[in-house]
C-alpha cells in the first residue's frame, strides 16, 4: 500500500543536515563541470566527425567503463575508505580534465584523443558513482533517504540544467576549449568538499577485509538472491536501454532534424535539467498515489511519448517542451529505482549492490547508444527514435509483473542475535570449507508452511555467503529436519554471523516457532580437516 504524503518527511528535509547540505552543493557544482564537459565533447564531435555513430561513440566512451569497471570499483568501495576512495579519483579526474583542455586549446585534439580522454573520465566516474551512492545513508537518516536521493537526482539535473546551456555560452563566446577548463577546476571544489566532511556513525567490521575477487564473488551472489535487488535490475533494464536514444542522438537532434547549433543542443539539455527538477519537486505527490511500481511506469511512458515527439514533430518549442517531460520522467524512473535498490542493500555490500545497479544502467545506456546511433545512420533519426519509443512501451509491458518499491521496507541492518559459535579447535580460522548442521523438530501439520519458510531461508543464506544448501528430513526419525549449508572458510561463517539482518532475525523466529523439541534447534559446525592431515 501507498504510504500517504503526510507520513512522509518534506522533500527539503536532507537540507536540515550539514554534511548532505555541503557535499550536495559541491557536487552540483562539480556536475556541472560535467555536464559542460559532455556538451562539448559531443557537440565538438560534430565538427571532428559529423557520423552520427561517432557522436554516439561520446556517450559509449563515457558509459562504457562504468559498464566494465563499476562491479570492481563497488567491491574496492566496500573494503576501503569510501571517503580517501573519492578524493584521490577526483584528483586524477582533474588532471585528465586539465589534459583534454589543454589539447583543445593547442589544436591538438582529434577524434581519437576526445574519445581516449572521455574513457578516462568515464572511468573515473565508474570508481566515483558507487561510492558516493554508498554514502548517501551517512548523511541522512533512514526516513530521509528517499527525499535525499530525489534530491541528489535533482542535483545531478539542476547541473544538467546550468552546465549545458553554459557550455552551450562559452562555445559561442570563448571557444571549446572553456567547458573543458571549467570541468578541470570544478574536480577541486567537490575535492574540497570530501577534505572538509568527517564520516560519523558507520560502524567497521572487527574481522579482515575481504579480498577482491571474493568481494565481488559475495556482491553477486547477495544480487542473485536479493528479491527486490533484483527487480529494481530488471525494471532498469527494460527502461535505461530505450531512454538512451535520445541521450545519444540529441545532439543530432538539435543540429539536423531541427537546424540549430549548440545554443540550441544547450536549451535542450537544459530542459532536460529543468523538467528533472520539476520531477524532483512533483515526486513526492506522485509516488505516495501511484506507489513505486506506478512511478516507474508513468516515467517510462512518459519517455515513450517524449522519443516519438522527437521523431514525429520537427519543431524547436515542441522539442523543448519534450525535453522537459523528459527530465520529469527520467526523474521518477531513475530516483524511485535507485531508492528501492539503496533500501534492499545492507551497508556491507552497500556499494557493490549499487555498482551492479550501475553497471546495468552504463551498460544499458552503452549499448542503447550503439544501437540507436546505428540505427540512426542506417535508417534515419526519426526512424531510431520512433523504433525506440516503441521499444519503451512494450519494456512497460515485458515487465509489468516485476514490482519494485511496493511492500514493507525490509530492515537489512544487521541484527547481531546470533550467539558467538563455540569453538575448541586451534586456529579455525585456517580451515574450510564448513559446514552448519540445525535440526529441527516439526509436528506433520505444520511440515507444509516449515518447508516454505525454509525456502525463504536459503535465499537468505544465500545472499550472505552460503555456497550451498539442503534441508534433510531423517529416515528413521520422521519430522526430525537437519539443515546444511556451506561456507567456504571460518572467516566467512564469522562474517555471515556479522551480516545476519533484522528481516532474517523475524524469518528465523517463525521457524523456530514450528520447533516443537524441549530445547531449542541444535547447532553444529563442522570444518573441514587441517590441509595435509588426510593422507595419500
Amino acid at each position: 500500500m501507498a504510504t500517504r504524503s503526510a507520513d512522509l518527511p518534506s522533500a527539503w528535509s536532507p537540507f536540515s543536515y550539514r554534511a548532505f547540505t555541503v557535499l550536495w552543493t559541491a557536487t552540483v557544482i562539480s556536475n556541472i563541470g560535467t555536464g559542460m564537459n559532455t556538451v562539448g565533447a559531443s557537440w565538438l564531435m560534430t565538427t571532428l566527425a559529423p557520423d552520427p555513430l561517432m557522436v554516439a561513440l561520446v556517450q559509449v566512451a563515457t558509459m562504457a567503463p562504468a559498464f566494465l569497471l563499476a562491479l570492481p570499483s563497488g567491491a574496492l568501495a566496500d573494503i576501503f575508505d569510501r571517503r580517501r576512495l573519492l578524493l584521490a579519483v577526483n584528483a586524477l579526474m582533474a588532471l585528465v580534465a586539465a589534459t583534454l583542455a589543454a589539447l583543445v586549446a593547442t589544436g591538438r585534439i582529434d577524434t581519437r584523443a576526445l574519445l581516449f580522454c572521455t574513457f578516462l573520465l568515464g572511468m573515473g566516474a565508474s570508481f566515483i558513482s558507487p561510492a558516493w551512492l554508498a554514502i548517501v545513508p551517512q548523511l541522512v537518516p533512514r526516513p530521509a533517504l528517499g527525499q535525499a536521493i530525489a534530491l541528489n537526482s535533482m542535483g545531478i539535473n539542476v547541473s544538467r540544467a546550468i552546465g549545458p546551456a553554459l557550455a552551450g555560452v562559452l562555445i559561442v563566446e570563448l571557444g571549446f576549449v572553456a567547458p573543458f577548463a571549467v570541468n578541470a577546476l570544478s574536480f577541486l571544489v567537490i575535492a574540497a568538499a570530501l577534505a572538509w566532511w568527517r564520516p560519523t556513525g558507520a560502524t567497521h567490521s572487527t574481522l579482515p577485509a575481504e579480498g577482491l575477487g571474493e568481494a565481488m564473488r559475495n556482491g553477486l551472489r547477495f544480487a542473485l538472491h536479493s528479491a527486490p535487488l533484483r527487480a529494481t535490475l530488471v525494471r532498469g533494464i527494460a527502461f535505461f536501454l530505450f531512454a538512451s536514444a535520445y541521450w545519444a542522438l540529441l545532439p543530432i537532434i538539435a543540429k539536423d532534424s531541427l537546424g540549430g547549433g549548440a545554443r540550441l543542443y544547450g536549451l535542450l539539455m537544459g530542459c532536460v535539467g529543468v523538467g528533472a527538477v520539476l520531477g524532483a519537486l512533483l515526486l513526492p505527490h506522485v509516488k505516495p498515489r501511484l506507489g513505486g511500481h506506478g512511478t516507474v511506469v508513468a516515467g517510462s511512458l512518459g519517455t515513450a511519448l517524449v522519443l516519438a515527439v522527437f521523431s514525429l514533430i520537427a519543431n524547436p518549442t515542441a522539442a523543448a517542451l519534450a525535453s522537459l517531460l523528459g527530465g520529469i520522467s527520467w526523474l521518477f524512473v531513475l530516483s524511485t529505482l535507485q531508492v528501492s535498490a539503496q533500501l534492499a542493500l545492507p551497508n556491507w555490500v552497500r556499494a557493490r549492490g549499487l555498482s551492479i545497479f550501475l553497471t546495468l544502467f552504463f551498460g544499458s545506456m552503452a549499448l542503447g547508444s550503439v544501437i540507436w546511433g546505428k540505427t540512426a545512420s542506417v535508417l534515419g533519426v526519426d526512424e531510431a527514435l520512433l523504433i525506440a519509443a516503441v521499444g519503451a512501451l512494450l519494456g512497460v509491458a515485458l515487465t509489468w509483473r516485476v514490482r519494485v518499491g511496493e511492500g514493507d521496507v525490509p530492515d537489512v541492518a544487521p541484527s547481531m542475535h546470533w550467539p558467538p559459535p563455540l569453538i575448541l579447535l586451534d586456529r579455525p580460522q585456517d580451515r574450510g570449507p564448513v559446514m552448519t548442521a540445525i535440526e529441527y523438530r516439526i509436528d506433520p501439520s505444520d511440515t507444509p508452511a516449515f518447508l516454505a519458510l525454509m525456502a525463504q531461508l536459503a535465499q537468505s543464506r544465500r545472499r550472505l555467503g552460503v555456497i550451498q544448501w539442503w534441508i534433510m528430513e531423517d529416515a528413521a526419525a520422521p519430522g526430525l529436519y537437519v539443515e546444511y549449508f556451506v561456507e567456504g572458510s571460518w572467516l566467512a561463517h564469522l562474517r555471515h554471523h556479522e551480516r545476519v539482518a533484522g528481516t532474517d532475525r523475524l524469518l528465523q523466529a517463525r521457524i523456530h516457532a514450528l520447533h516443537r523439541g524441549d530445547q531449542p534447534p541444535a547447532v553444529r559446525h563442522l570444518l573441514a580437516p587441517p590441509v595435509g592431515s588426510t593422507g595419500g
